[in-house]
């Protein structure tokens, strides 16, 4: 695939081989997942088919590969330090960091060419302020770019120039990125990620009011609310499934409650893989965004 794509988990598995906190245990496992991890890129860049069939093909590798991170890697560890440490690691949820990025690129090739897109995780564009006063004033009126960071987004490049000169002979320039489309990729769902995704749409449609935002978690832990109150455009459940209670958690603290307890945790894995349903439902929101429609398609239609 003659496209470069950001790597954000493949960065953190070589960040932890070189942390000197790993187990001497884990060392040569980390290796090893180093290796199925570029096994799983390469076989996902080549699916092929249709869209319908790349999705199916890709989501299977996913579920092979998220499934060998989460259980033979950190599960199945005879130490402790992969399972409590995961949320600082960033082990898991990169995953999918880097994954949509691939998703949308296998899917929708011709459309990042044709627009000069970018896919991945990015840092892009939420306000702008002037820290200038009637006195001295400063260059460019002390433009500071206020962003975000967002796990995947579909964006420009946007560069940005102000000077109080018509030349714009002193002048500062702010680099930075417009989100069309924003997603917010979360391991576990609950109400405060979901009250603070919400405020982050906000803060997106406020900058672009045509931009999209969407929130992809892999399990849900609350009691779904409606999104019609909110910015976000959609929140998609990526395995369609709760995660797994407190109590049933807990015993996982331990090695010893983890060996206990793995078939329970195996089982539960596999009865609830990754859907191609949500993603494919996430692919048509992408595609219903940037298809333009002609006058004749609208007359045709009669609506638009």
């Amino acid at each position: 695939m003659p496209i470069e794509l950001p790597t954000p988990h493949g960065d953190k598995l070589l960040a932890l081989l070189n942390n000197e906190k790993l187990p001497a245990n884990d060392r040569p496992r980390v290796a090893q997942s180093l290796e199925h991890y570029q096994n799983w890129l390469k076989h996902t860049k080549l699916a092929s088919g249709t869209v319908e069939e790349k999705v199916v093909s890709m989501i299977g590798l996913l579920n092979d590969y998220k499934r060998y991170i989460d259980l033979d890697l950190i599960f199945d560890s005879s130490d402790n330090f992969l399972y409590r440490q995961k949320g600082q690691l960033k082990l898991d949820n990169t995953i999918m960091e880097e994954f949509l990025p691939l998703l949308v690129a296998l899917t929708l090739f011709n459309v990042k060419s044709d627009y000069n897109l970018t896919f991945g995780p990015t840092t892009c564009f939420s306000g702008i302020r002037f820290e200038s006063s009637i006195g001295p004033p400063p260059i460019g009126g002390g433009m500071q770019i206020r962003a975000k960071d967002h796990d995947f987004a579909i964006s420009r490049s946007l560069y940005i120039q102000t000077s109080h000169q018509a030349d714009f002979e002193n002048s500062i320039i702010k680099e930075t990125h417009i989100a069309y489309i924003a997603a917010e990729c979360k391991t576990n769902l609950d109400k405060t990620m979901f009250q603070e995704a919400s405020s982050t749409a906000s803060d997106v449609k406020l900058a672009v009011p045509g931009a999209k935002y969407y929130l992809l978690c892999e399990w849900l832990d609350m009691t779904p609310i409606s999104t019609g109150s909110t910015a976000i455009d959609e929140i998609l459940i990526l395995r369609k499934a709760k995660r797994l209670s407190s109590n049933v958690r807990k015993e996982f603290s331990t090695i010893a409650g983890r060996r206990k307890n793995r078939d329970m945790f195996v089982e539960f894995l596999d009865g609830n893989p990754f859907s191609s349903d949500t993603f494919t439902r996430f692919l048509a929101h992408v595609s219903q965004l940037i298809q333009h429609d002609s006058e004749n398609d609208v007359l045709v239609r009669g609506y638009f």
